[in-house]
C-alpha cells in the first residue's frame, strides 16, 4: 500500500550506490563522494512537485513561452554535522537555494536531542527541505522541524539516506504534514539507537572521525 508520508526512492543508481556505501571498508573519500552523488539523485525526487510558471525567452529560432520555477527560492536546512554531506550534492543541482544550519547532538543516555546552533534564512512561503543522512529515533529531526515551524516554515520535506521504522513512526506522530524521502527503510534500531543493518555513523564515516 502506498504511504503518502514516506517515499522510498528505488532508482537503480540510488540502490547501487547505497550498497557500496554500506560496506565497512569504503574509504572516507569514497564515502563522501558517494554521498554527494546519491544526494543529487535524491534531490531529483524530493523536488519533483516544485511549482512551475512560464516565461518568454528567445531561442536561436524564435520566441517561446518556456517553463521556469515559480515562487521563492528553495531553502535547504542541514542538521549538523552529517547533513552537510547531503547538502553539498543538492547545492550542485540547486545552487541558488537559501541555506540554513541546525546544530543538534544526541544525548547518549537519553537519546534526546540537544540544540547548540540554529541559523536559517527567512522560511515563509518557501519550500524547505531538511537534510540528514539518518532517520533513527527521529528525535533530532522532530526537534529540528519544531524549530523551523516556529520560524515560519510551512511547506516542509525531510530527506535522508536511511530510515528506521521507529523514526518514521515518530515523525508521522509529531509531523504528519512533513513527507519523508529516503533511499531505504531498514529493519530496526539496536539498543544504542543505531539503524540496523545501516551503515554505521554517517558523520564519522564522512569526516574520518570514527
Amino acid at each position: 500500500m502506498t504511504d503518502p508520508h514516506l517515499t522510498v526512492i528505488t532508482h537503480p543508481l540510488v540502490q547501487h550506490k547505497l550498497t557500496i556505501m554500506r560496506q565497512k571498508d569504503v574509504s572516507t573519500a569514497g564515502f563522501r563522494r558517494l554521498l554527494r552523488e546519491i544526494s543529487l539523485l535524491l534531490a531529483y525526487e524530493v523536488t519533483r512537485e516544485l511549482e512551475l510558471t512560464t516565461t518568454t525567452i528567445e531561442t536561436p529560432l524564435c520566441r517561446m513561452q518556456a517553463p521556469t520555477l515559480e515562487g521563492k527560492k528553495l531553502a535547504l536546512i542541514s542538521i549538523l554535522r552529517a547533513g552537510n554531506g547531503l547538502l553539498d550534492g543538492i547545492l550542485e543541482l540547486i545552487p541558488a537555494a537559501r541555506v540554513g544550519f541546525i546544530g543538534l547532538y544526541r544525548d547518549p543516555q537519553t537519546l534526546k536531542p540537544v540544540e547548540y546552533y540554529c541559523k536559517v534564512p527567512a522560511l515563509d512561503q518557501r519550500m524547505t527541505i531538511v537534510v540528514d543522512p539518518m532517520l533513527a529515533t527521529g528525535n533530532s529531526v522532530v526537534a529540528a522541524i519544531d524549530m523551523l515551524k516556529a520560524r515560519g516554515a510551512r511547506n516542509l520535506r525531510f530527506l535522508c539516506l536511511l530510515a528506521a521504522p521507529e523514526g518514521v513512526a515518530r515523525m508521522r506522530e509529531a509531523h504528519p504534514d512533513v513527507p519523508i524521502f529516503t533511499a531505504a527503510l531498514d529493519e530496526r534500531l539496536d539498543e544504542h539507537g543505531y539503524i540496523v543493518p545501516g551503515l554505521g555513523d554517517a558523520g564519522d564515516r564522512m569526516f574520518g572521525t570514527k
